[in-house]
Parts: C-alpha cells; sequence; structure tokens
C-alpha cells in the first residue's frame, strides 16, 4: 500500500513538466497542422480560408521539391561519411600517446561548439572567398585560378561546413569508445601474429559498430533540418542546387508569403523525419542487440 501511494505522489510530482512538455510539443505540432489546411498569406491578413488538402498538392508538385528531397538526401549522406570516416580516423590518432595530447584534443572538439552562423561566414568569407579568401591565395601562389566555391561546387562546400562542425562530434563518441577497448584483446590478436591492419577489422571495427550507429542516428535527426549554413552561404542557389527540404519551407512561408503551403511542408517534413528515424532506430536495435 505504502509503494502504491510513493507511485501515486512521483506521478502528481512530476505531472506539471510532463503537461509542460507536452504543451510544449503539441501546441506547435497542432498549429502547424491546422495551418496547413488554411489559405493563409501573410500579404493578406484577415482573409483566411479552409483550402483542404490542396497546400500539400502545392507543395509536393512544387518544381523545387524533388530538388530538395535530393539535395537533402545528398547534404544527409556526404556529411555522415565525411564524419564516420574522418571521425574513426581521428579517434585512432587521438588514441595514440603523443605530447600535448590534451590541448590537441580541446582543438579537435572546439569546431563543434562554434555557432552554425558563425562557422558558415568564416568559411565563406576568409576561406572560400574567390578573391580574398585563403583558398584563393594558395591557388594564386600555386599559379591556379582560384575556386569559386560557391558557384561551381555549391553543395559540396555546403557538405564540407557542415562535416566540420560536425566531425568533432563523431570523433568524441567514437574515441570514448576506442579508449574502453579491452588491450587485453589487442595484445592477445598481436600475440597470435595479427598487425595493425587485422587488429584494427577484426577487433577494432566490431567494437565501434555500436557508437558509429548512434553517431550516425544522431547526426541525421539534427543534418534533416540543416538551414543556416545554407541561408548564410548561398540562399538556396544558385537556382535549388543547395535547396533542402527546410529552406525550401521557409522560402514558402517567409518568403513567398504562404503560411499554409509552408506549414504543409512542415507536416512532411516530420512525416519523412519520422520514417527515418525508425528506420534509423531498428538499425541500431539490431546491432545492440548483436
Amino acid at each position: 500500500m505504502a509503494t502504491q501511494h510513493s507511485r501515486a505522489a512521483a506521478r502528481l510530482m512530476i505531472s506539471p513538466a510532463v503537461i509542460l512538455l507536452l504543451c510544449w510539443m503539441l501546441v506547435p505540432l497542432g498549429m502547424t497542422l491546422y495551418f496547413s489546411f488554411l489559405r493563409y498569406n501573410l500579404l493578406m491578413p484577415g482573409t483566411e480560408s479552409w483550402n483542404g488538402w490542396t497546400n500539400y498538392y502545392y507543395f509536393l508538385t512544387d518544381p523545387s521539391f524533388t530538388d530538395a528531397i535530393i539535395n537533402t538526401l545528398l547534404l544527409v549522406g556526404g556529411v555522415l561519411a565525411i564524419t564516420v570516416v574522418g571521425g574513426v580516423l581521428f579517434a585512432l590518432l587521438l588514441d595514440q600517446p603523443m605530447w600535448g595530447q590534451g590541448l590537441i584534443r580541446v582543438l579537435v572538439i572546439a569546431p563543434f561548439f562554434v555557432m552554425p552562423t558563425v562557422s558558415a561566414l568564416v568559411w565563406k568569407n576568409m576561406f572560400m572567398n574567390p578573391v580574398n579568401g585563403i583558398f584563393a591565395h594558395l591557388a594564386n601562389a600555386l599559379g591556379v585560378a582560384p575556386l569559386d566555391f560557391f558557384a561551381r561546387i555549391p553543395l559540396a562546400s555546403i557538405i564540407w561546413i557542415v562535416s566540420w562542425q560536425w566531425l568533432p562530434f563523431a570523433t568524441l563518441i567514437l574515441l570514448t569508445s576506442l579508449q574502453s577497448l579491452d588491450q587485453e584483446q589487442l595484445e592477445a590478436a598481436e600475440m597470435d601474429g595479427a598487425n595493425w591492419l587485422r587488429r584494427f577489422r577484426f577487433v577494432m571495427i566490431p567494437h565501434l559498430a555500436r557508437p558509429v550507429t548512434v553517431v550516425i542516428l544522431i547526426q541525421t535527426i539534427f543534418l534533416l533540418s540543416i538551414f543556416a549554413e545554407i541561408l548564410v552561404t548561398t540562399n538556396g542557389g544558385p537556382g535549388t542546387a543547395t535547396t533542402n527540404l527546410t529552406y525550401l519551407i521557409y522560402v514558402q512561408s517567409l518568403l513567398q508569403f504562404d503560411v499554409g503551403a509552408g506549414s504543409a511542408g512542415g507536416v512532411i517534413a516530420i512525416i519523412l523525419a519520422n520514417i527515418v528515424a525508425i528506420f534509423l532506430m531498428r538499425m541500431i536495435g539490431k546491432n545492440l542487440d548483436a
């Protein structure tokens, strides 16, 4: 009886926080769903009317929608490939004894704490500027024509900037996992005649499988909503070369003032993100059960 009373008291005590969190999540979601069925243009206030599924049809048939989906997939896939591979390599490097190891680890992890807008501005103006950027000066010194990154390879440039931000996160997770690896396994493999490549393939990689899946899940959730880097550097261009789903919603809502279509795009983005999350959770579940 005492246990039941204590459980009831605990539920009562946490109920305000649970209710607040539910309101914080459900109210914006409900408003977005409601606006997605309205004809709601910011340039014509007071003329809102029920629009049914027209906003969804308009958003899905927008000429930019296919490009936005493809760019979103390329952006997420490119960043994941760079950060996972680079994270493993950096983790292996930082796991070795070296002078100033603590300072080097701090410097490697530091980019993760830089705000996305600041990071994009630094790369755009200090590194990738075709006239005054560091890469332009290096190209001129080598006698090569400087590359206009955001005009010639805009999406690859965005992928590089975002990867620079997220590489420290992957490195930190994978380095922590490497440090938890039982050294006796590596010593036993070495005594059995396994060289470094074999120890890496058959001991280290299986040990890193679980943290890699965690890195992929967490990064994918955040990478699906990349926006600041695109807004600051390319504004979705040239054309729709760097327009992802999040930026397309911004264009519909705030540049074309069509809140209804933008809300419909937000609902579509939520559905797609949940599909990806469910798929990744199943994949992680299999790895964790293995």
